[in-house]
């Protein structure tokens, strides 16, 4: 019984990890930028090396994802998460991309309805509420027009935020495959996608050449690092907790990214931050309250 007690907030823990990684990634990704390497080079660089690194633990992982089919969709809107964000955050104003990603509870309702048949439960639509106030109050400003795009990193955003959504959703519905598979899915695929997107972008003459300096190699080691870690916390997570939970606790990025880019002065730190903060934050705090009597309730109600 105890273990069973401990698991939700291991999993909630797990998330908030994710969450950390993701909310200050931007800072290796500008770094990298600045040592001559664009985003979508450094996220195929690195998930590529990622997925040939664990096809070399576990090459038999290549065929469990042979063997179902679900994952290469699962690889492949998780190649689309990665290239969103990642570019998008390289790029655009930090806080608000992110924010804009984090429109992703609003559709993850929608799509683990849709894919999962999960109806969202009243105590889920209250809590989704407050975090999408703390949203608003963090992006709608006098001089913002949010929620229209005004930008090429806004639409990136948006993007990332709906295809996160679905990987989301698409872990839960391919829990029972093996965990090395999964993986390898979504390393490979976002590693593909990213080298594909980046190639066409060459010819498109919107992104340069792959170049690197010297320099740079640590941090992109280190950053392929950091997001191998959080995607086996997102797996840990995802799989233990309803769609909608899952989203409302990896609203927390936005917290970490608010905070980090303020330190370091790549955003301005105001009370209106602070506010749309704490309400996030404690949306999220209230999902690790009940998160399993919040899952059985959608277990009995689900078809």
């Amino acid at each position: 019984m105890e273990v069973k007690a401990a698991t939700p907030s291991l999993a909630v823990g797990a998330l908030v990890l994710n969450a950390l990684v993701w909310g200050v990634s931007w800072w290796p990704f500008r770094q990298l930028q600045g040592f001559g390497l664009h985003p979508l080079w450094a996220t195929a660089l690195m998930y590529l090396m990622i997925a040939a690194g664990l096809l070399a633990v576990n090459f038999k992982a290549w065929r469990s994802l042979a063997a179902h089919p679900q994952l290469w969709l699962l690889g492949l809107v998780a190649g689309v998460t990665n290239i969103g964000f990642n570019w998008a955050v390289t790029v655009g104003d930090v806080v608000r991309v992110v924010l804009l990603f984090y429109l992703m509870p609003a559709w993850s309702v929608l799509v683990a309805w849709l894919i999962l048949g999960e109806k969202p439960t009243l105590a889920s639509l209250l809590r989704l509420l407050l975090a999408m106030a703390g949203v608003l109050v963090v992006l709608k400003t006098p001089e913002s027009p949010w929620p229209v795009p005004q930008s090429a990193a806004d639409w990136l955003a948006i993007a990332g935020g709906f295809s996160f959504a679905l990987t989301n959703s698409m872990l839960r519905k391919c829990g029972d495959t093996p965990s090395g598979a999964r993986m390898l899915a979504m390393f490979g695929g976002s590693g593909l996608l990213a080298t594909l997107a980046a190639l066409l972008g060459m010819q498109w003459q919107v992104v340069p050449g792959p170049a690197l300096q010297a320099a740079g190699i640590p941090v992109l080691l280190g950053l392929g690092l950091a997001f191998m870690a959080s995607n086996a916390a997102l797996q840990y997570g995802a799989a233990r907790l309803a769609a909608g939970t899952t989203a409302i606790v990896m609203l927390t990025e936005i917290l970490f990214a608010s905070v980090s880019s303020a330190a370091l002065d790549a955003a301005e730190f105001t009370p209106r931050i602070l506010l749309g903060g704490s309400l996030i934050v404690l949306a999220a705090v209230l999902a690790t309250r009940a998160p399993s009597a919040e899952k059985r309730e959608i277990d009995a109600k689900s078809p």
